[in-house]
C-alpha cells in the first residue's frame, strides 16, 4: 500500500525541518510526501526551497497567495497519488510514528477510514479551551449522523485516495475537519479509530486555530448535515 502524506505549512519555520525529518524517519513505509506551502510570511518559504534541494524524493509546491489550511490541502491532494492519503500537520503535536497503527487498523477494524483518536491516546498540553471545543464537536458530529466518534476534529484522518482526489472541499480554512468527516459519512465508508499521541502548543508557541474557528467549525455540521 502507497501512502500519500501531505504536510499544509504556514509560517513554520521552527519545525518544518523536524517533521519532515521525523516523517522520513518512518520505517516499512511505500510513501510519497507533498509539502503545501500556504504563502508563509516568516521565511518558512526560504527554508523549503533550501530543503527542496536537499530531499529530491519529496514534493513541494507554493502558493502565491495565503487562502488557509482547507484551501492547502486541496491543492496537495490533487497531487496525491497513494492509496491512501494522511495530513500531517507541520507544528509538531502528531507524531508520525503513529502511522503505522492507523494503517494496521484497516484491516483490524475492517473499515475503509482511521481516524487517530488523541482522546483515547495520551494527550499533554492540550488547553481547557481546546479541549471542550474539540468534545462539542465531536458530540454534535456524532448526533448528527449517528455515529461513535471520540474526537472527529483530528488531524490523523487515513482516507482512500480515489475518494480524496474525488471530493470537492469547499473550505479554505480549520473548517476543513467538519465538511470531509460529513462528507466521508455521507459517502457511506466506515470510520473507525484507534488511539494515537499529541502534544499540544499553544498560541504563543504559533497555534493558530481560535474559538471562531469552532464556531466556523459547528456551522459547517450544520451546513453538510442538513443542507448540502
Amino acid at each position: 500500500m502507497k501512502l500519500s502524506i501531505v504536510v499544509p505549512v504556514y509560517n513554520e519555520k521552527n519545525t518544518i525541518e523536524k517533521i519532515l525529518g521525523e516523517i522520513k524517519a518512518v520505517e516499512g513505509l511505500d510513501r510519497e510526501i507533498i509539502v503545501v506551502d500556504d504563502a508563509s510570511t516568516d521565511g518558512t518559504t526560504d527554508i523549503l526551497k533550501r530543503l527542496e534541494k536537499e530531499h529530491p524524493d519529496v514534493r513541494f509546491f507554493y502558493k502565491e497567495k495565503n487562502r488557509g489550511k482547507g484551501h492547502t490541502l486541496k491543492v496537495g491532494f490533487e497531487h496525491t497519488t497513494g492509496d491512501y492519503v494522511i495530513v500531517q500537520d507541520a507544528d509538531l503535536e502528531y507524531d508520525p510514528n503513529d502511522y503505522h497503527k492507523l494503517i494496521r487498523a484497516l484491516d483490524e477494524h475492517h473499515a475503509q477510514v482511521i481516524y487517530g483518536s488523541r482522546f483515547s491516546g495520551s494527550y499533554e498540553d492540550m488547553s481547557t479551551l481546546h479541549y471542550i471545543g474539540n468534545k462539542v464537536l465531536t458530540i454534535i458530529t456524532n448526533l448528527f449522523f449517528g455515529v461513535m466518534l471520540t474526537d472527529m476534529e483530528t488531524c490523523y484522518k487515513l482516507m482512500p485516495g480515489e475518494f480524496v482526489r474525488k471530493v470537492n472541499i469547499k473550505s479554505d480554512r480549520f473548517d476543513f475537519e467538519p465538511e470531509i468527516t460529513a462528507k466521508i459519512l455521507k459517502s457511506g465508508l466506515k470510520i473507525r479509530e484507534v488511539p494515537i499521541s499529541y502534544r499540544g502548543r499553544t498560541h504563543s508557541e504559533g497555534k493558530k486555530i481560535t474559538w471562531r474557528d469552532g464556531i466556523h467549525a459547528l456551522l459547517t455540521l450544520i451546513k453538510y448535515r442538513f443542507l448540502d
